[in-house]
């Protein structure tokens, strides 16, 4: 069986820490930020990690990373 291939889209997104959860950025940081609070957009610019529910199906995109 091949080698499985790294989703490119997801590779951009998302990273694994070293104790194997996902890293991401918020959203909602890019467009119209003039409307959103200062505590909001201070808030946002920090990363996460994401909910469990995701996290088997994002794991498998970034296989080898």
């Amino acid at each position: 069986m091949p080698k499985m291939k790294t989703h490119r889209g997801a590779a951009k997104r998302f990273r694994k820490t070293g104790s194997g959860k996902i890293s991401m950025s918020h959203s909602h940081m890019n467009h119209m930020s003039s409307s959103k609070t200062q505590k909001q957009k201070r808030h946002l610019r920090h990363t996460t990690t994401m909910a469990a529910g995701d996290v088997k199906r994002i794991k498998q995109m970034i296989t080898y990373m």
